[in-house]
């Protein structure tokens, strides 16, 4: 009886994570565009209440909710779930709608898009083999060989944001990084950028009166054609007439300049308008912040190079290393144990309501970058594709910020993986994306101001 009000709980709380991934696909992804395929729409809410079913099961771990042998079974089958939509059923789909895309494998799209699932298959068994990830006994159908490549592909993506994110988010928030636009720059830009268009305008004008010119004395009709009759028209121009060619070619540098000149427009009043912004009370708060994820990012490489340095995994989850660091250095009496488990279910809830919320802001924006009416269902399916992976290596991550005591059906149904491997794969990787991120906004930062500087 138990079992069935445990199973009736996970269905309805499905249900709902389905509902909103529904919603968010309708409202936010698929707003400017029409549904078109109804498969994309199913497969996208289903990741995504499968995604945030594990992390629900998490939170149920750390408070004991539902009997242990019931989150058991639901670990297992929301997992081997999330792995048969990852690695058969996205992939698939993905293939099938890139070949419906193109006309000539239109009538055999079936068969290409098993071939281009088969290479997936082929590239996504051959990534484990560099990485130390199982033990020799797994067998080849194990759910251990799925989850440890899944685990190695989502952990670089999670590292690649949390760098990009830990180095960006102080630089985007701290008014230091501002620079100092005033209204004189942008009037200035302004002004060239009308002159640019007033050129435009007259060789414009100019061309239409010679072509105008041209079509009343009959050298339209009668113009040579051919290798030699375009040199002949390069070289030579009709008395009384420009030449049309070069005219074209000033115009096409004009047009292009015209449009860097717009964007650099365009630039200099979001500045501005951030200058304002940061003088506001809340401007002020997000400057705070800024430099406290900066000290955060900081402390984060550092520790990052220690742990790659020195070869170094945690054996005890952060909080409760924390709380006994304290403890001993305070010398008080303090429950460890039953603040720990508090302390942590309230992090392990701020690490995944973070983790959704940035991972959802993060995708639309991708996908408002690179969708067209034409892609769009090959983009979303991608995105599928990524937030399941993220979100199995995020209990893969999160497992390590859990007291010991609750990590042990996540530990019996993930298998034997090598854990500290992902950690220190996750520290490599997050290492080299902040400093390649730094050097990237430095070199940023430093020719900006030079590009409005220059007449």
């Amino acid at each position: 009886m138990s079992f069935l009000i445990d199973s009736s709980i996970m269905i309805t709380s499905q249900i709902f994570f389905f509902g909103f991934g529904w919603l968010f696909f309708m409202r936010q992804l698929f707003k400017d565009y029409e549904v078109r395929q109804y498969v994309v729409q199913v497969i996208f809410s289903v990741t995504f209440a499968f995604s945030c079913t594990m992390f629900e099961l998490i939170i149920f771990e750390i408070l004991g909710v539902l009997n242990s042998s019931s989150r058991y079974f639901h670990w297992k089958m929301n997992l081997c779930v999330i792995l048969l939509i990852l690695v058969f059923m996205v992939p698939f789909y993905i293939g099938y709608f890139i070949v419906s895309n193109i006309r000539l494998l239109h009538k055999q799209r079936l068969l290409f898009s098993c071939l281009l699932w088969l290479t997936f298959m082929y590239f996504f068994w051959k990534l484990g083999d560099p990485f130390p990830i199982l033990t020799p006994k797994h067998g080849i159908l194990s759910i251990e060989q799925l989850i440890s490549r899944v685990g190695v592909i989502g952990v670089t993506l999670m590292a690649l944001l949390s760098g990009f994110g830990a180095v960006n988010c102080p630089y985007t928030y701290m008014s230091y990084f501002l620079r100092n636009v005033t209204d004189t720059d942008i009037l200035a830009l302004e002004r060239r950028l009308l002159q640019t268009m007033d050129m435009i305008i007259s060789k414009k004008k100019r061309m239409a009166m010679t072509r105008r010119t041209m079509f009343q004395k009959g050298e339209v009709h009668n113009k040579p054609s051919g290798f030699w009759g375009m040199i002949k028209s390069v070289t030579t121009s009709t008395p009384g007439s420009e030449n049309l060619t070069l005219l074209q070619q000033e115009v096409d540098a004009l047009e292009e300049l015209s449009r860097q000149l717009f964007l650099e427009t365009a630039d200099l009043h979001a500045t501005k308008e951030r200058i304002e912004y940061s003088k506001t009370f809340k401007g002020k708060y997000f400057n705070f912040l800024g430099y406290f994820f900066s000290i955060y990012c900081i402390w984060k490489i550092f520790m990052a190079t220690i742990n790659i340095v020195f070869d170094r995994v945690g054996k005890t989850d952060p909080v409760t290393r924390g709380i006994e660091i304290t403890v001993n250095y305070l010398g008080i009496q303090f429950d460890v144990k039953f603040w720990s488990q508090h302390i942590s279910f309230i992090l392990v809830g701020i690490i995944i309501v973070t983790s959704i919320r940035g991972l959802l802001i993060t995708l639309t924006k991708f996908f408002y970058a690179i969708s067209s009416s034409k892609s769009s269902n090959v983009i979303v399916l991608l995105l599928a594709e990524i937030m399941g992976m993220y979100f199995v290596s995020s209990v893969l991550l999160i497992r390590m910020s859990m007291p010991l005591e609750y990590r042990t059906i996540i530990t019996q149904v993930l298998g034997e993986l090598q854990f500290s491997f992902y950690h220190r794969w996750f520290d490599v990787i997050f290492l080299v994306s902040a400093l390649s991120s730094i050097l990237f906004l430095y070199l940023a930062h430093k020719q900006a101001p030079e590009k409005h500087m220059t007449p």
